[in-house]
């Protein structure tokens, strides 16, 4: 162990068994390790360093550790230093004396808006809450909106989003939403967004018709930046153009924010004449510093199957389908798929598929996240989602928009 410097790091070395261990135990737990030390730490030298108080702080009132699950880990027991090569900057100060009013479409259970809500904590870090109040959201899948009920705290409009719309508020700071994209997306009909599904953003054009927020945001697959989709995206930036607003898009990694998942997604932001240019966030990652698979994971290993926790896998076998690759230890996980019918990916050590709560980690959902569902519908929501994490980040950009 490091026992001075000037930089505040401590390295810790433990055994990797009693680390798989530990954090297998509190997979529940609601802390993050910074916290939890810090907390110690303090409380500790307070008591004179007193021996005895260390020993009775080591379990609380439940009989666990108070520390967050997720935190990035080396397979030699080491915490991984590697977060730090790329700080998020603190968030400044709000000019704001309010909280920004978001109207959220296509919810789906509710990882975009837990972004722009902030406040949750994955991989040892703390993602900090942010101004923004979700006045308005919708979805159409039932089971989606329970999970986003009980996980963000509000109620969602459950059904076709043409049958809500009259209920949404007349007005909103931002309004944000993740479009259907099955037949836009590489391994769907294609239809563009004439499509049945895809065709669905032209809700989002009403919408914003009669919100007018000041800054919208639109989330698609990569697909839609493909040559065979060209007249689709010249489709939507026209319709989105003549609005008013001043379009911007970018193909987003990401595994350059801390998600550790090689997904790339295709976000529109359209700022009106009110608010400043919007600015796509910095990225915080390279490929030298990607969170693998092994380091989301690992304390997962020996944890067996949990309903309730969403640790739950598909016992199917190889299939000629989709959903065969194995993940990779040393890499971020492969893109977490909707519609993997049973078939999703396969763990980088384990003789199964990976779990839901696996997979709800590649997406960056924070343990505390329990999805109200089985495993195929899991599986859905799971994989229709927006990452949390990359939501934080392009929430902050929008906002710096607001000062």
């Amino acid at each position: 162990m490091t026992h001075h410097g000037e930089s505040g790091r401590i390295v810790i070395d433990i055994d990797p068994n009693q680390k798989r261990q530990l954090y297998s135990a509190l997979s529940l737990a609601g802390s993050t390790l910074k916290d939890w030390f810090k907390k110690t730490a303090a409380e500790f030298c307070a008591e004179k360093m007193q021996p005895s108080l260390f020993r009775d702080m080591r379990q609380n009132r439940n009989g666990h550790l108070p520390i967050s699950p997720g935190a990035p880990v080396s397979t030699n027991g080491k915490l991984n230093a590697r977060s730090r090569l790329f700080p998020i900057s603190p968030i400044r100060k709000s000019s704001l004396k309010r909280k920004l009013k978001v109207v959220s479409m296509f919810s789906g259970c509710g990882g975009m808006d837990l972004g722009f809500s902030g406040g949750f904590e994955i991989f040892g870090k703390s993602y900090e809450t942010l101004p923004f109040e979700i006045i308005w959201a919708n979805d159409l899948n039932s089971a989606a909106c329970k999970t986003y009920e009980r996980n963000l705290g509000h109620k969602i409009h459950c059904g076709d989003v043409w049958s809500v719309i009259d209920t949404m508020p007349k007005s909103a700071d931002v309004l944000i939403g993740g479009f259907p994209c099955q037949d836009i997306s590489v391994n769907g009909k294609r239809h563009g967004v004439d499509g049945a599904r895809s065709g669905l953003y032209r809700a989002m054009v009403e919408a914003i018709k009669r919100v007018k927020p000041k800054v919208f945001v639109a989330e698609n697959v990569k697909g839609l930046l493909m040559k065979y989709n060209r007249k689709s995206l010249e489709r939507v930036l026209s319709d989105f153009n003549g609005l008013g607003y001043n379009v911007s898009y970018q193909l987003y990694r990401a595994a350059d924010y801390g998600v550790p998942q090689t997904r790339e997604r295709v976000l529109f932001v359209g700022t009106s004449k009110d608010v400043s240019p919007f600015v796509p966030p910095s990225a915080e990652r390279d490929a030298s510093s990607w969170i693998t698979a092994e380091e989301a994971l690992s304390d997962l290993e020996n944890l067996k199957e949990s309903p309730a926790f969403n640790h739950i896998w598909s016992l199917a076998n190889v299939s000629p389908e989709q959903g065969n690759r194995r993940l990779v230890a040393t890499r971020p996980g492969h893109t977490i798929r909707a519609e993997c019918h049973g078939n999703i990916q396969f763990h980088y050590r384990l003789p199964r598929r990976i779990s839901m709560r696996e997979a709800a980690r590649i997406q960056s959902f924070p343990d505390k996240f329990i999805f109200e569902a089985g495993l195929r519908e899991t599986e859905r929501q799971v994989g229709n989602a927006v990452p949390p994490i990359l939501g934080w980040h392009v929430a902050r950009a929008v906002l710096a928009c607001f000062e």
